[in-house]
């Protein structure tokens, strides 16, 4: 399946098959987008202008942006633990996401 993304570095809009989590043209991170990949190939070059100057916003990024949350499920995920000793600890950023002031971690 084509899911939209966004690299902030780049400026550029990407039709990538799976939820990826890099550039293919810088390797920074990149957005995933909500807008629907049939909806983004209709839109002709002027509409297509306007959603690049929208997504330069940062608050508009922002409200155009989605968190894949299935990210366990992907092969990238599985990938990277197959190569890590077992009982490995790892965290990830999930992006510019609200934190949990009042939040207790503990490890067991």
């Amino acid at each position: 399946m084509m899911y939209i993304h966004y690299c902030k570095r780049c400026h550029r809009v990407h039709m990538l098959n799976g939820h990826k989590r890099s550039c293919p043209n810088c390797s920074e991170s990149i957005t995933e987008l909500k807008l629907p990949y049939m909806e983004y190939i209709s839109m002709d070059r002027n509409k297509r202008a306007l959603f690049l100057t929208r997504l330069a916003d940062e608050a508009q990024l922002k409200d155009l942006s989605t968190t894949y949350r299935m990210y366990k499920y992907s092969k990238w995920y599985k990938e990277l633990h197959m190569q890590l000793p077992p009982g490995a600890i790892i965290t990830y950023s999930l992006g510019e996401q609200n934190t949990m002031d009042n939040a207790l971690s503990t490890l067991s």
